[in-house]
């Protein structure tokens, strides 16, 4: 995953959403702070419709929230919040196990595995949402395995209520690591249709312990 950029090069052409979004996981923007447009323009030497974009791009990824007449500022993870969302998940994810594994052909598990293939590639030379991206689709095919076809939007609405973005997502380099492992330990489970195991790590990671 790309380390932060400093404030010179944005002007190499990389997106503003990057580069906000950088900032954010560096620490200069902490959770709560507004971010006001004008002082973005200057910092990234970018126009006011390219940073309201970036803006709006990453609200919808939770990084932002936007407060109507106010402007954004940093999301704040509600703790508890965080927690009640992630034991729905966990007993969503889990509970369709038996029937990803049913369902599966080893096509199926082929694909899945390239996924997670892709995420750890994109881990190491990727930018934040690209990682973040790749790991929403290394999720997204794993749920529709169970042929439930609502299911991911249940979760997607589920993420939305809490910050999912990488920034919150990934606080270490050690836990990026530990993911994109955890995704290739799921699909050996599932390829040996092991239950126990399959569950057991898809808890362990939605929880990132």
């Amino acid at each position: 995953m790309t380390g932060s950029l400093t404030v010179t090069e944005a002007e190499d052409g990389q997106d503003a959403t990057q580069l906000i979004l950088q900032d954010i996981q560096a620490g200069h923007y902490a959770p709560g702070v507004w971010l006001k447009q004008i002082d973005l323009e200057t910092r990234y030497g970018r126009g006011r419709n390219e940073i309201r974009r970036a803006l709006d791009r990453l609200a919808l990824k939770r990084v932002v929230e936007h407060v109507p007449n106010r402007g954004y500022h940093v999301y704040r993870t509600d703790g508890r919040q965080a927690e009640d969302i992630a034991e729905i998940r966990i007993m969503l994810e889990t509970g369709i196990v038996p029937r990803v594994i049913a369902r599966s052909s080893d096509a199926d598990v082929e694909n899945l595995r390239a996924l997670a293939v892709r995420f750890q590639e994109l881990t190491l030379s990727g930018t934040l949402l690209e990682v973040y991206e790749g790991n929403l689709a290394f999720h997204r095919l794993f749920v529709d395995l169970s042929g439930n076809e609502e299911l991911n939007g249940v979760i997607a609405e589920l993420r939305q209520r809490t910050s999912s973005a990488p920034v919150s997502q990934w606080h270490t380099r050690a836990r990026v690591d530990q993911s994109a492992l955890e995704h290739h330990q799921m699909v050996d489970a599932l390829q040996a249709k092991d239950e126990a195991v399959l569950k057991r790590l898809v808890e362990q990671h939605i929880r990132q312990k």
